[in-house]
C-alpha cells in the first residue's frame, strides 16, 4: 500500500527543511525561572487561589468574594491588592461598586487545570 502525498516517508519533507526551536540561553531560562518563580508565588496562597476559583466564574466584588470566602473585607483586599499588583486580576468601577476579574490568561489557566486535578471528584 503506498502512502498519500499529504504523508511522505520520514526524512522526506515536502521540500521544507525543519529545525528543531532553538534552546534559550541560560540566561534567558534563568529570567525565565524567575518569573514563573514569582508567578506561582502569588498563586502559592489559600485565599488568593480561592479568590481567583471564585473569578474565573465571572466578576465579583469585595463584598461577594467576603460572602463567599467567609473572610472579612479587610482579608479579601489585602489579597486582591497583591493579586493586582502581581497583574493576575483587574478591577473597574461599575457605579460606586469595584468589579474583580482574572486578568491573566496564564492564571485563568492554571486555576482551571488545579480545578480539575483537585476539585473534580
Amino acid at each position: 500500500m503506498s502512502r498519500p502525498e499529504a504523508f511522505p516517508p520520514p526524512g522526506e519533507g515536502a521540500g521544507l527543511a525543519q529545525a528543531a526551536p532553538a534552546e534559550p540561553s541560560s540566561d534567558d531560562m534563568a529570567h525565565r525561572a524567575s518569573e514563573a518563580a514569582a508567578f506561582l508565588k502569588a498563586l502559592a496562597h489559600e485565599g488568593r487561589m480561592m479568590i481567583l476559583c471564585h473569578l474565573s466564574s465571572g466578576e465579583k466584588t469585595v463584598t461577594e468574594l467576603e460572602r463567599l470566602l467567609g473572610h472579612r473585607q479587610a482579608a479579601v483586599s489585602q489579597q486582591l491588592a497583591r493579586l493586582r499588583a502581581e497583574g493576575l486580576v483587574s478591577c473597574r468601577r461599575d457605579g460606586k461598586a469595584r468589579l474583580y476579574s482574572v486578568s491573566d490568561p496564564r492564571a485563568a489557566e492554571v486555576v482551571g487545570v488545579m480545578y480539575r486535578l483537585f476539585c473534580q471528584g
